[in-house]
């Protein structure tokens, strides 16, 4: 097939996620997108299906002391710990002008306690018309209370998803971590509990020893690995996870090409989000769409729909 013929029969890359349609299956994933307007317009826009704000808890939160931010090969270490404004901040003096943009807005929000999450899902209820959904994250290594231990067991996700369904009833997301020891299980739990949609998954526990300074680098010890170095681990647990619950997966961990995202989606991904990535590069999301949508173009496929799970075994 010639390139003009491929620009004449451009796929749809629109996707269905849970009952949300989005533009592109190509999601900033939460904590590298600035909520500055500029940033939520072209160029950086380009191919976007939606972005993900940054951690939010009821309250302010200063984060983590001490060095935040780790390179290593093929991957980075971050132990950020939730810096944000707050919930009530957010809804005053941020979604405004991001729900301007156009752009669906996922509120990622971090679990910190039962009563602190019904908090914020109350005060976000008053301007649910301005956002997509919610991210329950249940997933983040890099605080001393909630964050990860919820979302280590089935049980712990389940508690989660009964407080939170009892005052939301918008569209609902559940950010898992790796760290779980049977994730498919967890999974199943959140199915159970009413998400609409589960991201599989948050940063791997990893660390690192300044060898100069003979000491851990980071003030908390471990911190949560992501970058291309964990694409094929975030993988397996999305095969994994796609496998076993009937509601559709968001793949995230190590994605930087239409590849990845090719594998994501085979693997049975309905939607896929890219963070590490966009440290290196801000508008790798636009290169990202446009190579996906020469790629299906030349295949042939008229639809993000015509792909995803065609990859586990016994398609395409």
């Amino acid at each position: 097939m010639s390139l003009s013929d491929v620009s004449k029969r451009l796929p749809d890359l629109s996707v269905s996620v849970g009952g949300l349609t989005l533009p592109s299956p190509l999601i900033i994933a939460s904590g590298l997108w600035p909520h500055d307007a500029s940033f939520w317009q072209e160029p950086y826009s380009e191919g976007v299906g939606a972005i993900c704000s940054k951690g939010l808890t009821r309250r302010p939160r200063a984060g983590n002391s001490g060095i935040r931010i780790w390179e290593t090969p093929s991957g980075v270490l971050n132990s950020i710990g939730l810096q944000n404004r707050g919930v009530e901040v957010f809804i005053k003096e941020e979604l405004p002008h991001l729900s301007k943009s156009g752009i669906p807005v996922i509120v990622n929000l971090a679990v910190e306690s039962l009563e602190e999450t019904t908090e914020s899902l109350v005060l976000l209820k008053s301007v649910e018309k301005d956002i997509a959904a919610v991210e329950l994250n249940v997933s983040c290594p890099n605080v001393d209370c909630g964050g990860m231990a919820w979302g280590m067991s089935a049980e712990g996700v389940s508690s989660v998803l009964m407080a939170a369904r009892k005052v939301w009833e918008g569209k609902l997301w559940i950010k898992l971590t790796p760290q779980a020891f049977d994730l498919p299980a967890v999974g199943r739990a959140a199915e159970g509990g009413g998400a609409d949609a589960l991201v599989v998954s948050n940063t791997w526990l990893g660390m690192a020893i300044d060898v100069e300074a003979k000491k851990p680098v980071f003030d908390r010890i471990f911190a949560g690995l992501s970058g291309p170095a964990v694409f094929p681990l975030a993988l397996r647990c999305l095969y994994e996870v796609a496998g076993s619950v009937s509601i559709p997966v968001i793949g995230c961990g190590g994605v930087c090409s239409d590849e990845d995202v090719l594998a994501m989606l085979l693997a049975g991904a309905a939607a896929v989000e890219i963070g590490s990535m966009l440290m290196h590069d801000l508008k790798c999301i636009s290169n990202i769409h446009e190579s996906l949508t020469k790629r299906m173009a030349l295949w042939g496929v008229g639809s993000v729909a015509d792909i995803i799970g065609k990859g586990r075994g016994d398609h395409f």
